[in-house]
């Protein structure tokens, strides 16, 4: 049995990666800002067969609160075995460019909180010498595109600051693994048309337990993304500035 942290518990992918952990008779802690999703998501893991889910109603954005927020994680769980941040908002890039209070907003929601977090995390795994930190990022930071570089940049960061924690805690036996999700169907996308190219939060859930599992250090979801992404990055930056991306 054991002891599963996740952050943005309400997200499409995070309730799909909890219901896998419940359905093993874990122990959750669940993390998130909708009162009233969240209650809705507990009682569905109960009956799934969850050993226990205790949740905090917190606003993630809320930086000052963080410190607090992990602390009464740690009251509950004297050991973390698996910790997935998976939180965030789908930027309106459009509406980032008029405002500079909106692009901060987007970058602390979808960076600054992950670096907050996994801070306060790092430390606490650290002491501990084992354990998992699963991290979603996204294919998008892994190259600027007009569409979307508020997004991006956040993510960005996110996977450089990930990449940076697994070199230092891969000493300490602790896990840091970074997902790349593609284009997801989820509430949060419901109003972009869908192709060959999106998945559902399910396989996406499947993909994160595995790779937890196989101790893996960077995974893209699907894993076709990895061999799209390899093309984006090496399009010359002559050529790629000319692209609508």
């Amino acid at each position: 049995m054991q002891n599963i942290v996740i952050f943005g518990a309400t997200s499409a992918i995070a309730e799909s990666t909890a219901r896998i952990y419940a359905e093993r008779g874990d122990r959750l802690f669940l993390v998130a800002r909708n009162e009233q999703r969240l209650n809705d998501i507990v009682a569905d893991l109960q009956i799934r067969g969850a050993q226990s889910v205790d949740y905090l109603i917190q606003d993630l954005g809320e930086l000052d609160q963080l410190e607090v927020c992990v602390a009464k994680i740690k009251d509950t769980f004297q050991r973390l075995d698996v910790v997935l941040l998976a939180h965030g908002t789908l930027s309106d890039q459009p509406a980032c460019e008029q405002s500079l209070d909106l692009t901060l907003t987007e970058l602390k929601t979808n960076g600054l909180s992950f670096i907050s977090l996994l801070t306060l995390l790092a430390n606490e795994m650290e002491e501990q010498r084992t354990g998992s930190l699963a991290i979603i990022s996204s294919v998008a930071g892994d190259r600027g595109r007009q569409s979307n570089y508020v997004y991006g940049s956040a993510k960005s960061l996110v996977s450089t600051f990930s990449q940076g924690l697994r070199n230092r805690l891969s000493k300490q036996n602790v896990q840091v693994l970074t997902i790349k999700p593609g284009f997801v169907d989820t509430p949060m996308t419901a109003h972009l048309p869908k192709g060959a190219l999106w998945a559902k939060p399910e396989q996406l859930a499947e993909g994160i337990v595995n790779a937890i599992e196989k101790k893996k250090n960077v995974v893209y979801l699907p894993g076709f993304w990895r061999y799209i992404m390899l093309i984006i990055k090496h399009i010359p930056e002559f050529v790629f500035k000319r692209l609508s991306l």
